[in-house]
């Protein structure tokens, strides 16, 4: 192994009584790609926060994370705010796991990325900067990057929020890069090009010091691809670490082998050919208002060349989803695959009708339990909507900071079932929590006490409360690890077995897909481009 760069030793996090990371020790080499797994919940993205002192305040830290730098060594759990500040960015870079809670919603994607380039560079000029951004977005895969230089966060996919990330964090050539989860919102072939963009910027970085790459997944295929060395975490402990290839043939703790054995099980039950369709969607289309001054240019030269005054306040928009049809049976699963940016999540918002606040043109028909889903009034959509619910693909961002768990699952149960008594309400979320594999305790805390995976099956609970008829999954295992991944396959095949429920998968994951659908469509560039029987 290369000179070790970051030395952990001992490691220990608290929160009150509870141990979350245990006695920790590992040592990270110049320019290697480690691999952190383990199961939600195991203390691998707390390990990681330390390393760049962003750990929560109520954290009770013990041990050391020395840093070697060209003046010697520095202990990071020692250091101040100012000193910390001073390496985040340049010295230890991060990618977060939920791109849109991480982004700031008020500032363009180009300014962030310049931002964190000129904190560290400031005798960059301001057009360098822009360059160098440009260049981040263009080199992490992102189409048209002069373009979405300009565009906010919640005009680009989940996937290129997530790509936007990997760009902020690499601005400043950063010695080790702490990617957690870098690609749960990417699709098979983005997944691979980051993991090859991610090879090539550390080759690039051997001329100024090397970059090492700690990854943080629970993608054991990704970490097959790209990690050289691998570390399982379990309950707060590092169980083992060992070479790549060592670790998946020869596995020494048996928690270790579950994982590297574990994979989806397709338990599909045929739909019954008379069972009644829930949901039928007909050409459905869906287009954004253009973003920046460029939108408005068209109108301008319009006017320019003599046409109405009104030419100047006609937007141009761009098509996203291009007459999308589907029918969904009772009891079916189908599946949305497609690259990131197809428009899988915008078909479901459109089927949903929640882009009333977007400025989208939506176009054609939908019908929702026999009703005519878009030419119902909003107190008439309401009605039907506990019958008609979604997992979105941002559990952190769907969940409020502000409500514990058991307001926020019970939420529904309070507009849709307002004649339940208080227990019978608390009863009912507590069943929908244990069911999902969170116990009663889970009941008055917050979001943000629980990891990523423990957030989404607090999303899924949520939906499942109100037992409906469709279930919209929007991503529903992307933040979870394989064996909670399987777990939460199961449980959504038991329910759809038990309530004949209906689901419209959408997901990257093809062993998900294949595990849970009966059918599948292909959507690409918004375009619907194969359905198959599966």
């Amino acid at each position: 192994m290369s000179t070790p760069f970051i030395n952990i030793r001992n490691l220990t996090i608290r929160f009150g009584r509870k141990t979350v990371v245990n006695d920790f020790s590992l040592d990270i080499a110049e320019g290697e790609r480690l691999a952190i797994v383990g199961e939600s919940g195991s203390g691998k993205t707390l390990t990681g926060l330390s390393l760049i002192g962003l750990l929560p305040e109520a954290a009770q830290v013990s041990g050391s994370i020395n840093m070697m730098t060209q003046g010697g060594t520095l202990d990071l759990l020692r250091l101040s705010q100012a000193e910390l500040r001073s390496i985040r960015g340049k010295d230890v870079a991060m990618i977060f796991q939920e791109p849109m809670t991480a982004l700031n919603p008020l500032y363009t994607i180009g300014n962030q990325i310049v931002e964190a380039v000129m904190c560290h560079e400031p005798l960059l000029s301001a057009q360098q900067s822009k360059g160098r951004a440009i260049e981040l977005l263009n080199k992490t895969g992102i189409p048209s990057p002069e373009e979405r230089f300009s565009y906010y966060p919640h005009q680009l996919s989940g996937g290129q929020r997530q790509r936007a990330m990997i760009a902020m964090a690499l601005a400043c050539k950063p010695r080790l890069l702490i990617a957690d989860e870098p690609t749960t919102a990417l699709d098979p072939d983005l997944r691979l090009q980051i993991l090859a963009l991610l090879k090539d910027l550390q080759e690039d970085a051997k001329s100024h010091g090397g970059m090492a790459v700690l990854l943080i997944t629970h993608d054991l295929n990704m970490v097959r691809h790209f990690a050289t060395r691998v570390g399982v975490m379990h309950q707060g402990r590092l169980l083992e670490c060992k070479p790549t290839e060592e670790l998946f043939t020869h596995p020494e703790h048996a928690y270790t082998d579950s994982l590297v054995h574990s994979s989806p099980v397709r338990d599909v039950v045929p739909v019954v050919p008379i069972a009644p369709v829930l949901l039928k969607a007909h050409d459905v289309s869906v287009s954004f208002p253009k973003a920046g001054v460029r939108a408005w240019g068209a109108g301008l030269k319009k006017f320019l060349r003599g046409l109405h005054v009104s030419d100047l306040w006609k937007r141009e928009y761009d098509p996203v989803v291009k007459n999308v049809s589907l029918e969904l049976r009772q009891g079916e699963t189908l599946g949305v695959i497609g690259e990131s940016g197809s428009g899988k999540s915008t078909l479901a918002m459109a089927l949903l009708d929640l882009l009333g606040q977007t400025g989208a043109k939506v176009s054609g028909s939908v019908e929702v339990l026999e009703h005519p889903w878009f030419e119902m009034s909003k107190s008439q959509q309401r009605s039907l909507r506990s019958s008609f619910q979604v997992i979105f693909q941002d559990p952190f961002g769907s969940l409020s900071p502000r409500m514990t768990v058991g307001q926020i699952v019970g939420e529904g149960l309070s507009l849709h079932q307002p004649h339940l008594s208080l227990d019978a309400r608390k009863q009912l979320v507590i069943d929908a929590l244990k069911e999902v594999g969170l116990d009663r305790t889970a009941y008055s805390r917050y979001p943000h006490e629980f990891s990523g995976g423990q957030r989404q099956r607090i999303a899924i609970a949520r939906a499942l409360v109100l037992k409906p008829q469709v279930l919209v999954l929007d991503e529903p295992t992307s933040a979870l690890d394989v064996t909670i991944q399987k777990q939460i396959l199961a449980l959504l095949s038991d329910l759809q077995h038990k309530y004949n429920m209906a689901y419209l998968l959408i997901s990257h994951d093809l062993e998900v897909i294949h595990a849970m659908a009966h059918r599948i469509i292909t959507l690409k560039k918004g375009k619907q481009i194969k359905h198959q029987e599966i």
